[in-house]
């Protein structure tokens, strides 16, 4: 998915209400999603919550997308023409609806509801992503995790994974990346993660054990669900600090409550991240830019879209600094 966007606004921070840490901080911090439409000819419009100006990654994860449910038949669906990405990895995960990938690699796939597609971009990669004439409704969440220095240059590499729904406390699990209630995804990464669906009943409550090394993200997809006593609504991203070794969600609706549990080592690394790319200094940005302006073999070509591949925003007129995340206050 193309993350075209002039910059990402502010947000509003609140997990003040019920509860702190013991320094008076709050335990979580709620990010607010904001709309923006994506790029190419069919402009589908996302709930963006990472990044923030008040926070640019959680773990390795930098980017969030959340998106529908939409009916296809008034929204068009989802056409992201080929476009380019370096130095990340997408996953792909939805709720329902079907998605095809195409990418550079020459691997042609489809993202179904409670499966993994990740795609690494090291080095450069392109793909496009297209809704199926089988969705009827699209809903999912697209996710960015940057990679470490050391391998930002990785080979291009796609893997598929279907977790085994697990069932804890009346609450079904899926763990797409990283361990979580006894079950670990076989998907490796270059930083630990965690990445899982998290289902649960209505007014249903669920404790699990997390790494207390992690920091962690809990976008809520459905439902209201109050975490370490803060409520969470549709369409927030709550986030806890290192630190916890435990989670504690409670579903408040009358209705099941659905979201994606987020997680990893705080990346200490400060970023680029404009369009598709990620890099360590302005320079590497506008390398990626002109390289795929150019047509370059670094990025590869998507073969049997129908389209043309969509062109590189131009670049902003200020250099871009590096940033990584700011104090937690």
């Amino acid at each position: 998915m193309s993350g075209a966007e002039a910059r990402p606004r502010g947000t509003r921070c609140d997990g003040s209400a019920d509860g702190g840490q013991p320094d008076g901080r709050p335990q979580v911090d709620v990010l607010a999603a904001r709309d923006v439409p994506l790029g190419g000819p069919r402009a589908m419009t996302v709930r963006r919550t990472l990044p923030q100006r008040t926070r640019t990654l959680i773990g390795a994860w930098c980017f969030v997308d959340h998106y529908g449910p939409d009916d296809v038949s008034e929204t068009g669906g989802m056409d992201v023409a080929p476009h380019p990405h370096t130095g990340l990895q997408t996953v792909s995960w939805l709720f329902s609806g079907e998605i095809e990938h195409r990418d550079s690699l020459g691997r042609h796939a489809f993202v179904r509801p409670g499966e993994l597609n990740l795609m690494t971009g090291g080095y450069g990669i392109c793909h496009s992503e297209v809704s199926t004439s089988r969705t009827t409704v699209l809903h999912g969440v697209q996710l960015w995790v940057a990679l470490p220095g050391e391998h930002r240059n990785a080979a291009r590499d796609f893997r598929h994974h279907a977790p085994e729904p697990v069932r804890t406390d009346g609450a079904g699990l899926r763990v797409f990346l990283g361990s979580l209630a006894g079950v670990t995804s076989p998907v490796p990464t270059f930083t630990p993660l965690l990445g899982a669906e998290i289902v649960l009943p209505p007014r249903g409550v669920l404790t699990l054990a997390v790494e207390p090394g992690f920091e962690h993200g809990l976008l809520i997809d459905r439902g209201d669900v109050r975490l370490a006593d803060v409520l969470l609504r549709p369409a927030e991203l709550g986030y806890v600090p290192p630190g916890r070794g435990t989670l504690t969600l409670a579903n408040e609706s009358d209705i099941t409550a659905r979201a994606v549990l987020l997680g990893g080592t705080p990346f200490e690394e400060e970023i680029v991240m404009w369009w598709n790319f990620i890099g360590r200094s302005h320079e590497d940005i506008a390398k990626a830019r002109q390289e795929w302006e150019e047509s370059s073999d670094r990025f590869g070509a998507v073969e049997g879209y129908a389209g043309d591949r969509l062109p590189a925003p131009v670049l902003p007129n200020a250099v871009m600094a590096p940033r990584g995340n700011p104090p937690r206050h």
